[in-house]
């Protein structure tokens, strides 16, 4: 019967203390790492310079097709205005919060992979004809391709 009791209390000491030592912390374990997308949110786009000519161009090639497709509404195409529905001429402003009426669009995931992911803390927006990088949040207009419906 000791031998058995001996047994068993060295049993729960072992199991208790592999409970702590599972328990502990790694190492390095609650220091902060940084990692891409933090060293990405801290990229800082400067205003009016982050879409290169590549990106605007294929920006443009991708809408060509569209245009080609008729992906313009009939009724919009009558006005060869571009496909610019009526009261959205250009109302945003680069280095301005975009207007929360505006009407905002998608980018469409295959012009994504031609133009490159936005970066952290940034995000495309289509608006009207143009093609927006803004900031989330506070809706700042970064950057723009503009006129992509035009011929």
């Amino acid at each position: 019967m000791t031998s058995r009791l001996l047994k068993s209390a060295a049993l729960t000491v072992l199991l208790a203390s592999s409970v702590m030592t599972m328990a502990a912390k790694p190492e390095g374990a609650g220091q902060a790492k940084p990692s891409q997308s933090t060293a990405q949110a801290r990229l800082e786009i400067q205003i009016g310079s982050y879409f290169r000519d590549e990106q605007r161009q294929a920006a443009s090639r991708y809408y060509a097709g569209v245009r080609a497709k008729g992906g313009c509404p009939p009724g919009l195409a009558k006005k060869n205005n571009g496909c610019m529905p009526p009261g959205q001429a250009k109302k945003w402003q680069i280095g301005q919060r975009l207007p929360a009426t505006l009407v905002r669009y998608q980018v469409p995931s295959a012009l994504i992979a031609q133009i490159g992911i936005a970066p952290a803390g940034y995000k495309y927006v289509r608006v009207a004809n143009d093609i927006l990088l803004i900031t989330l949040g506070t809706m700042i207009v970064v950057d723009a391709i503009e006129d992509l419906m035009q011929p």
